[in-house]
């Protein structure tokens, strides 16, 4: 707790700088990435990631200067020249988007790390630290760094929120915007410029090796916790921000960790909870909702099956035994101790000695079934002109996914019918 305080307080200069950076870093790649991830372009971030490289070492070679402004703005050309590149292999030749970037990708990296063991063999005094650029190094940080970071984040912030109706409608319907007259290739081209931008900005802290990342991870996680825009690009800024964090503690707490590799951990640690635990879309939530339509459609066809047996006997208050069930409908005896067990807890049925029988709740909800079924049939006879024999199979499946609204829709356009195609009687409430 000691250390944490500590850490929180901010009184090191140097834990000051880091964290403040990291954080920067961490919001602004994560806004950027988020529309390259809904363009499901994140490939391309890992392309400009490694191609910036030789836009680093190029710029100081000839500024023999370690400024942040200069090497970003070597890093911006470099990507800006990759990019072009990727869009010039795809257009004219026969190579797809995924292999252009490949060649782009491993042609610029090499050329990087040649031109960095030049500089290294050089014996320029100032070379030092280029190297870290591969990797990452968030401690050697400077003040400098953080100013020009700072600059750079908010400078990404006030273009996104400027364009983020254009940037939207770009990243959803890129056709229905170039209909709509707005300049397509120009905010392409913005858009592509305040992402490398973004790398650019990054690698100091994560490497060119694990930028990618710090680009697409956030957004991955913050899609499985909203559909709103807004909500997804809040959620990625503060899961980069919060990563950021994360990394700098634990590199104070345990000095000899990188606080790069530790930033792509807790990002990896968001984006696993998110996709395990977010209510709508984690994969938790998924199984549940697997789980609870089988359940569904388990019981629904119990009640099902009991009314049928029901109204042969002309008489929907008889006691039901489970060796009359079957011969109605065959389930497996697992499913059905199973399928009477949840039936019994919503109090729909009553468990008599030598069987079951329907409760009055029961019964509105066995002729619920059984309608939406019969109606459905008449539904696909007359509209849809299937014969009577065709039509069974089809809505056994629809009817457990019908809709007070659908029901209505379909009672309305059938002419509130009496009998299904069968000419079994259509129950109603």
């Amino acid at each position: 707790m000691k250390e944490l305080l500590e850490f929180l307080s901010f009184s090191n200069p140097n834990v000051r700088v880091v964290t403040l950076g990291t954080m920067f870093i961490g919001m602004s790649a994560a806004m950027v990435g988020s529309f390259a991830f809904l363009r499901k372009r994140s490939l391309i971030g890992d392309a400009i990631a490694h191609a910036i490289l030789p836009g680093i070492a190029i710029a100081f070679m000839v500024t023999q200067s370690k400024n942040p402004y200069y090497l970003m703005f070597g890093a911006l050309l470099a990507g800006w020249v990759a990019i072009l590149l990727i869009e010039a292999i795809t257009k004219h030749s026969k190579l797809k988007a995924d292999t252009s970037i490949g060649l782009v990708l491993s042609v610029f990296f090499g050329v990087g790390i040649l031109l960095l063991t030049h500089i290294q063999h050089s014996g320029a005094g100032n070379q030092a630290g280029l190297d870290q650029f591969l990797f990452g190094k968030a401690a050697s940080m400077t003040t400098a760094d953080l100013k020009a970071y700072s600059i750079v984040a908010a400078f990404l912030l006030i273009v996104v929120s400027l364009l983020f109706k254009e940037f939207k409608l770009l990243s959803f319907n890129a056709e229905f915007a170039k209909i709509s007259g707005l300049p397509v290739r120009s905010l392409e081209f913005v858009l592509s410029s305040i992402t490398v931008l973004a790398i650019a900005t990054g690698i100091q802290a994560v490497g060119v090796v694990l930028m990618a990342a710090l680009i697409i991870t956030p957004a991955a996680a913050a899609r499985s916790w909203t559909e709103n825009l807004v909500t997804l690009l809040l959620i990625a800024g503060f899961a980069g921000m919060f990563s950021g964090l994360v990394g700098s503690y634990i590199s104070f707490t345990a000095p000899n960790m990188p606080t790069g590799p530790w930033i792509v951990m807790s990002l990896s640690a968001i984006a696993i909870i998110s996709l395990v635990w977010a209510p709508k879309r984690g994969l938790w939530s998924k199984l549940k909702r697997q789980r609870q339509n089988r359940e569904k459609i388990l019981t629904e066809n119990i009640l099902k099956a009991a009314y049928h047996l029901s109204e042969r006997r002309k008489n929907l208050s008889s006691i039901i035994s489970l060796e009359d069930l079957q011969g109605i409908r065959e389930f497996g005896e697992a499913e059905l101790k199973k399928g009477l067990r949840l039936l019994s807890k919503r109090f729909l049925i009553l468990s008599q000695n030598d069987g079951f029988k329907l409760t009055e709740v029961g019964r509105t909800e066995a002729m619920r079934v059984v309608r939406l079924h019969r109606l459905w049939e008449m539904y696909l006879t007359q509209r849809m002109r299937l014969k009577a024999d065709h039509i069974h199979p089809n809505a056994e499946t629809i009817e457990h996914i019908i809709s007070p609204e659908i029901e209505e829709e379909l009672i309305r356009e059938l002419g509130y019918p009496d009998k299904d195609p069968h000419e079994s009687p259509i129950p109603y409430k």
